[in-house]
């Protein structure tokens, strides 16, 4: 028997009490079930959804249908059906908060993805969002432009082009309506979090009186590291501390309700109205953070569940995620002693409500995502550059292409453009890159070059904005960094390399104009480059000298297959491939044929089974660039979680 305030209540056995229908809770006991147990004390409900990443319409088809007890599939998603099911479970509720643990933006979606997630945050706030903890994905851009812009709506160059765009109503976009938060991201000589680490909200309570809630967010450990919110500046530090930490802060404020938004998740069953056999670093953490903490809201995992978890003192607590891309509302119910503020958790239930597409779409969520999808559609149509040649990604014996050489050529010009809007990170002295490389077709991942430019039948063929975006980018940056001249060396040996069953693969890298080299085709694996045959700018290079190369991120931290790129020095970021590309189509104005015969072989005429099987290139993805697909985002962006 376990007793709180005015009442005692019979804890379930086991540690979750889950029932076999949508819609029945994970209750800490079965009188959190009943609606009569929870009168005098006051009534919290916290709604959350997580993972949104900008798709507003729908989700991806792989992620349409979620599979709840029993078996029974639901068809879910989209933010119009969302919002009737928002106004349902709100509805007679006088305390109740609506937040979410991360990657809401920083779509792949199309509108949300090219309009700078404006649409995104239009949505969120016509949904009635209060506040968000900042997930990886917050940080594809920097932290600066998170507050700056995506926050406070603070324009920045190419407005009406590239960003400030009007909104469904004809305003022009003036930022979030609620804010963001992080208690593990900081940055700067003295690490301080570069986002509030926790924040407090009040509910109503009996006589006139208002008691506390604490709020306390954390953001995926490593962010700064993942290839697409590559940071140099940023750390994150150690979640369980850094959650611990904020607890005690709001007890010592007098807060005894908390909750902990955490932007790192688990996996625990396959149903999403239940929780089974939960495993992962939201789960290790929950296990262990403060007993004061009373519920741990997940992400980033991109999967659904609802559990009760006993904290360290043995009390049970909810554990929950709910999913991706539109699919779950998650509802929390906390029941507060009305003299102290805490949270009687012997009446806490948690519920993983599908949203379903079999309800009345909110007609003005519906017009705000047509709204876009038009705009997205007119937007992506406009002329940017014009071309007098194509580009193809077909690769040549010598393992050359033309669009992998116009690639490189757009990576060096990357590296001597301002820095992304509101960037604050660190920054070396110097100007360009020394050189470019461009993975071609890596034996891990995908090449960030997704499709072809063809030239079409006109003179001059115009090259709209989204022929440009397709063609190019997964929402990477671009990084320059220092390397020695034998870590250069050592990468363009590690192209080629025998397979598991002793096959000789060739996985090409593109380089800049600037660059020469040739290879010894006849050589063995890791002495097929001689220094003496790689010029740079004219000059051989030197295995003891040191070199600004730029490259993509999924390259430089290794991800692609060249390990010789790592212990790189001194990272400075560029914008992101999906900004930059089509900034450098637009620049040039007209694009006209690229220099070739920049990788040569020794020998002249060389063989296949000399030069080596050159990696397959993948097909060219017609909707979206190829690494948004769920399983390759979780693999790159912490190569531990699974795909669920």
């Amino acid at each position: 028997m376990n007793g709180l305030g005015r009442r005692v209540f019979l804890t379930a056995a086991g540690a979750v009490g889950v029932r076999a229908v949508t819609g029945s809770a994970a209750a800490a006991t079965r009188a959190a079930l009943d609606a009569v147990s929870g009168a005098g004390y006051v009534d919290v409900q916290l709604l959350n959804i997580t993972d949104l990443h900008g798709y507003l319409s729908a989700p991806p088809d792989r992620d349409s249908v979620i599979t709840g007890a029993g078996g029974r599939k639901y068809t879910v998603g989209g933010v119009a059906y969302m919002a009737t099911h928002l106004k349902r479970l709100r509805a007679g509720r006088a305390n109740t908060f609506f937040f979410a643990p991360g990657d809401l933006f920083s779509g792949w979606e199309f509108p949300a993805f090219t309009l700078s997630d404006e649409p995104t945050v239009e949505a969120l706030n016509l949904l009635g969002l209060d506040f968000a903890t900042a997930g990886n994905h917050e940080f594809d851009r920097t932290p600066g432009f998170l507050v700056q812009h995506m926050e406070q709506g603070r324009p920045y160059e190419g407005e009406g082009s590239t960003n400030t765009f009007p909104d469904s109503r004809g305003r022009r976009f003036h930022g979030a309506d609620f804010r963001y938060y992080s208690a593990n991201a900081v940055a700067g000589p003295g690490g301080a979090t570069v986002l509030p680490p926790y924040h407090i909200e009040w509910v109503r309570a009996p006589g006139g009186r208002q008691l506390p809630i604490g709020f306390i967010h954390l953001t995926a450990l490593g962010t700064e590291q993942f290839s697409n919110s590559f940071q140099p500046g940023l750390t994150t530090l150690d979640e369980l501390t850094a959650a611990n930490r904020c607890a005690a802060e709001l007890k010592a404020r007098g807060v005894n309700a908390i909750v902990l938004s955490m932007h790192d998740g688990a996996v625990a069953g396959s149903a999403f109205d239940s929780g089974t056999d939960p495993s992962g670093p939201a789960y290790d953490l929950a296990l262990r953070v403060s007993a004061d903490i009373d519920a741990i809201v997940t992400g980033h995992w991109h999967c659904a569940f609802t559990m009760m978890l006993p904290d360290p003192a043995g009390r049970l607590r909810p554990f929950v995620e709910a999913g991706c891309h539109g699919q779950i509302v998650n509802e929390i119910t906390l029941r507060l002693d009305p003299a102290t503020g805490a949270v009687v958790r012997e009446l806490t239930t948690s519920t993983n409500h599908p949203n379903t597409r079999d309800v009345t779409p909110d007609p003005e969520m519906g017009k705000l995502v047509d709204y876009w999808k038009g705009y997205a559609t007119r937007h992506a149509a406009t002329t940017i550059c014009r071309q007098r040649a194509s580009f193809r990604r077909a690769l040549s014996a010598a393992g050359e292409s033309t669009m992998g050489n116009l690639v490189a050529d757009w990576a060096l010009w990357a590296s001597a453009q301002p820095p992304d809007s509101f960037d604050t990170s660190p920054r070396p002295q110097g100007g360009r890159a020394d050189l470019a490389l461009i993975a071609l077709a890596p034996r891990t991942g995908r090449s960030v070059i997704n499709t072809d430019l063809l030239l079409g039948s006109a003179t001059e063929d115009p090259v709209s904005f989204e022929r440009a975006w397709r063609a190019v980018g997964y929402g990477s940056p671009l990084v320059t960094a220092t390397v020695s001249g034998r870590q250069l060396h050592d990468a363009l040996e590690q192209q080629w390399a025998l397979d598991a069953h002793g096959t000789l693969t060739y996985a090409p890298l593109a380089v800049s104009d600037n660059v020469r080299y040739s290879f010894d085709a006849a050589g063995p694996v890791g002495d097929r480059v001689a220094p003496a045959d790689v010029l740079i700018g004219g000059s051989a290079l030197r295995l003891d000298g040191t070199y600004r190369l730029v490259t993509s991120s999924y390259t430089l931290t290794g991800q692609d297959g060249f390990p010789a790129l790592g212990g790189f020095r001194e990272p400075a970021r560029h914008r992101r491939d999906t900004d930059s590309f089509p900034a450098y189509v637009a620049a040039r104005g007209i694009l006209v044929a690229v220099s070739t015969g920049r990788v040569a072989a020794k020998g002249g005429r060389i063989s296949a089974e000399a030069t080596g099987v050159l990696v397959p290139l993948g097909e060219p993805v017609p909707s979206l660039p190829a690494p948004v697909a769920a399983a390759e985002e979780a693999a790159r962006d912490t190569g531990r979680r699974p795909v669920c």
